[in-house]
C-alpha cells in the first residue's frame, strides 16, 4: 500500500493563496513539499502579517472543493497532497490581528488626524512657512520646478507587466503602472507590486487609484530606481537552504 508521504519527483508545487480576513489578497506561491506545515506557516505570515500561532489553513482543490485542513503543524507540507493548481486558504484566529476588522482594506476605518487652517497658521514651525521661507532666501526657486515630462526618457523601456527590481534594496515585483502621477508631482512615475507586503499601500494614492494590487504591496517609484528584467520571485525557504 503506497503511503501519502511519497513524494513526487518534483518536490514542490505552486498554489493560490487566499486569506478570509483580506479578500483583495491573492498570490500564486511555491512551496517545497518536504518543508513542515509550520514552514509554511511562516512563509505566509511573512507574506500576509497573519502570525503563525493564529493561523489556521485549508486546502482546496482546483474544482474548489475542501480537501483538508493542514492540522498537524510538524508533518510534511506533502503528506497532504497539495496540487499544482490548488488553493491554500489562510484563516487568521485573533481578533486583534492586523488583518482583522477590514481596516487593512477600507481606509475609511481608519481614523483621520486633521487640523483648522487657523491652528495650522498659529504653529510656531510648519511647512509652508518653511517653504516661504526657502522662496524668500533663493527667488529662482519657483523657476526651478520639475518639467511635466521629467524622467520621460527613462520609461520607454519599462513597461505595465514587466518583472522588476527596485534600489536600494533589491527588492522585486511587477511593473503595474507607467506615466504621470499629478498628485505625487511633475513627470513620469512607475507603480510596482511588491512580490512580499513591502509596499505603503494597494496602489491607490492620495486618494486616486493608479493600479490593484493587495494592501501593504504597492508603491509609486520614479523610473531610476526600477530596472526590468527576468528578475522572478524569489522563494524564502531556498534562501533558507543555502551555506
Amino acid at each position: 500500500m503506497a503511503s501519502r508521504l511519497q513524494l513526487p519527483d518534483d518536490d514542490s508545487v505552486v498554489l493560490r493563496v487566499t486569506h478570509a480576513n483580506v479578500k483583495s489578497f491573492s498570490a500564486d506561491v511555491r512551496f517545497s513539499l518536504e518543508m513542515t506545515v509550520e514552514s509554511v506557516k511562516e512563509k505566509l505570515w511573512k507574506k500576509c502579517g497573519t502570525a503563525v500561532d493564529s493561523m489556521v489553513l485549508e486546502l482546496y482543490d482546483d474544482a474548489g472543493s475542501k480537501v483538508c485542513d493542514l492540522s498537524d503543524a510538524t508533518r510534511p507540507f506533502g503528506f497532504y497532497s497539495p496540487q499544482d493548481g490548488y488553493r491554500l486558504h489562510i484563516i487568521d484566529l485573533d481578533p486583534s490581528s492586523v488583518t482583522s476588522g477590514g481596516w487593512l482594506e477600507d481606509t475609511s476605518l481608519v481614523e483621520k488626524y486633521t487640523i483648522s487652517e487657523d491652528a495650522y497658521n498659529k504653529l510656531d514651525n510648519n511647512f509652508r512657512k518653511f517653504k516661504e521661507k526657502m522662496v524668500s532666501q533663493n527667488p529662482m526657486a519657483k523657476e526651478n520646478k520639475l518639467s511635466e515630462n521629467y524622467m520621460e526618457d527613462l520609461c520607454a523601456n519599462i513597461k505595465v507587466g514587466d518583472r522588476c527590481e527596485v534600489e536600494p534594496g533589491e527588492k522585486r515585483g511587477i511593473v503595474k503602472f507607467v506615466g504621470r502621477a499629478e498628485a505625487l508631482g511633475p513627470g513620469f512615475w512607475v507603480g510596482i507590486q511588491y512580490d512580499e507586503p513591502l509596499g505603503k499601500h494597494d496602489g491607490t494614492v492620495k486618494g486616486k487609484r493608479y493600479f490593484d494590487c493587495p494592501p501593504q504591496h504597492g508603491v509609486m517609484l520614479r523610473p531610476d530606481k526600477v530596472k526590468v528584467g527576468d528578475y522572478p520571485e524569489r522563494d524564502p525557504f531556498e534562501e533558507d537552504e543555502e551555506i
